[in-house]
């Protein structure tokens, strides 16, 4: 990912969190000589040697998970809030652009077996139930429900390379900064004051 040394985020507690908190990514490998991509929760974990890795699960009928096998190399991406961002909101005159957040994850994917699987399944399930009102266990599904199980991949990623951007109008003086974050709220759009939130963050 092409990230100016200005957006580059390279704190591991940041990147940590933000991980964690848009864990909804983009997985993409080569199978077959064609590049496939495919939508799914990839969680940060720690794994039994206090390694960080990924780890998720990915239908058997997937056509991409028949690539993992000749090539284990895998990019996992994952989006935060982002927004258009007007010239019309400087002092000056210059074009517009686009402010996000943004993580790419290279590294080496497994499957894991059907017990593996299953504990992740009870981790991510676990995770976003917690705030239900009558949350749902994996532990409690019935052997049927839980046979869907078995048409799935779970898989680990091995982290070999982190490329985090962030970028949030830091090339800015503060007069501009602060009009952005302004103009930003007044859009009512939920990405565009999310992303005038974490400005606020970056500069007090």
């Amino acid at each position: 990912m092409y990230t100016p040394d200005l957006y580059k985020n390279e704190n591991p507690e940041e990147i940590r969190t933000f991980l964690k908190e848009n864990s909804f990514g983009i997985l993409i490998n080569q199978t077959h000589g064609k590049l496939c991509a495919t939508h799914i929760p990839i969680e940060l974990e720690i794994n039994a040697d206090g390694k960080e890795i990924l780890q998720g699960h990915i239908s058997k009928l997937n056509p991409q998970a028949e690539g993992f096998a000749e090539n284990d190399q895998v990019l996992a991406i994952f989006t935060g809030p982002h927004s258009y961002i007007s010239s019309s909101w400087y002092d000056h005159e210059n074009v517009p652009t686009w402010n996000y957040i943004a993580v790419h994850v290279y590294g080496k994917i497994k499957i894991v077996d059907y017990d593996t699987a299953v504990e992740q399944l009870k981790k991510l399930v676990d995770k976003y139930e917690v705030n239900s009102a009558n949350p749902v266990r994996i532990e409690d599904l019935s052997a049927k429900t839980m046979r869907e199980a078995r048409g799935i991949f779970g898989f680990e990623i091995e982290i070999e390379e982190i490329q985090a951007t962030k970028k949030l109008s830091q090339n800015r003086d503060d007069h501009n900064y602060q009009n952005i974050i302004t103009e930003l709220e007044k859009t009512k759009n939920p990405q565009s004051i999310a992303v005038a939130k974490e400005m606020s963050k970056c500069r007090k």
